[in-house]
C-alpha cells in the first residue's frame, strides 16, 4: 500500500493520498481575504480547496466528507450560502460543522475534506 504525500513540511502535508482517497489539511482563507467577512473568507477558503483538489487529481464532484469549523455560530447561514453555491448539485459530501477557536484571530472559518482521486 502506497501513501503519497503532497507538499510535506515538518508538521504536516497539504494532502495525503492512500487507496485512492485524498485527505486534505485544514484550509483557511488566503492572505488577501483574511480580514474579510465570513462570505469573503468562505469563498477564498473554498477556492483554495478547489485548487488543491485540482493539483492532486480530484474535484468537487468527488468530495466524500467535509468538516467545517466556524469561529462564530452566527456566521452559519452566510457560510452555508457560499457552500451551497459551491457544491455541485447531487454531489454533497457527508458534512459536519462545529464552532471552534481559529488558529489566528482574524480567521472565521476552516475546512478539512476527504475526496476520491480521479482514476
Amino acid at each position: 500500500m502506497s501513501i503519497q504525500r503532497h507538499d510535506t513540511k515538518a508538521r504536516m502535508s497539504r494532502a495525503v493520498i492512500h487507496n485512492g482517497v485524498a485527505y486534505l489539511c485544514g484550509q483557511v482563507a488566503g492572505p488577501e481575504a483574511r480580514h474579510g467577512d465570513i462570505t469573503v473568507q468562505t469563498e477564498s477558503m473554498l477556492a483554495r480547496v478547489e485548487a488543491l483538489l485540482d493539483e492532486i487529481g480530484s474535484d468537487r464532484e468527488h468530495l466524500l466528507s467535509a468538516t467545517l469549523y466556524l469561529k462564530d455560530g452566527s456566521d452559519f447561514a452566510a457560510m452555508n450560502a457560499v457552500w451551497d453555491a459551491w457544491v455541485p448539485e447531487g454531489h454533497a459530501p457527508a458534512r459536519t460543522c462545529v464552532c471552534a477557536p481559529m488558529p489566528a484571530d482574524e480567521l472565521k472559518v476552516e475546512i478539512t475534506v476527504t475526496a476520491l482521486v480521479n482514476t
